[in-house]
This record gives C-alpha cells, sequence and structure tokens, in this order.
C-alpha cells in the first residue's frame, strides 16, 4: 500500500521540485498551494503526511496546522 503524501506549497517551482524528488518512490502525491485548499484536500484525502510550507498568503503553515490539530480526524497526521 502506497502512502500518501499532501504537499502544500504556494509556490508552483517547489510543488514541482518535490514532485520530482518523490515521484518515483512509493508514494501517492496530491497538492495544494494554499492553506484552505490544504485543509481541503486533507480532509478528503487523509494523507499520511503533509509537507507544508510556512509562508503563505492568506493562511500561513502554522494556522493550518492548529486548524488540523483541531480535527479529531486529522489530528495525528504527520506534518513536516
Amino acid at each position: 500500500m502506497k502512502s500518501t503524501v499532501l504537499i502544500v506549497d504556494d509556490q508552483k517551482s517547489m510543488r514541482s521540485a518535490l514532485e520530482g524528488i518523490l515521484q518515483n518512490q512509493s508514494y501517492e502525491l496530491f497538492f495544494a498551494s494554499d492553506g484552505q485548499e490544504a485543509l481541503e484536500q486533507a480532509e478528503k484525502i487523509l494523507p499520511d503526511i503533509i509537507l507544508l510550507d510556512v509562508m503563505m498568503p492568506n493562511m500561513d503553515g502554522f494556522e493550518v496546522c492548529q486548524n488540523l490539530r483541531a480535527n479529531p480526524i486529522l489530528a495525528t497526521v504527520l506534518l513536516w
């Protein structure tokens, strides 16, 4: 079974770079370009790990973390 990874970054180049690094591994990759999209994707796919940018417009990575930890379904997702 593949581990599910959600990559969250407002810069497309960073999302692409991480995809390039991880695409040949045994991961199922999903992407979000902002905090709100990250929360929506996380609820939908229930990732094993979230690679989360800190500096994003509208909702920074710290706020995303707070929202994830407040959600009982997502509270144990590994954040990096």
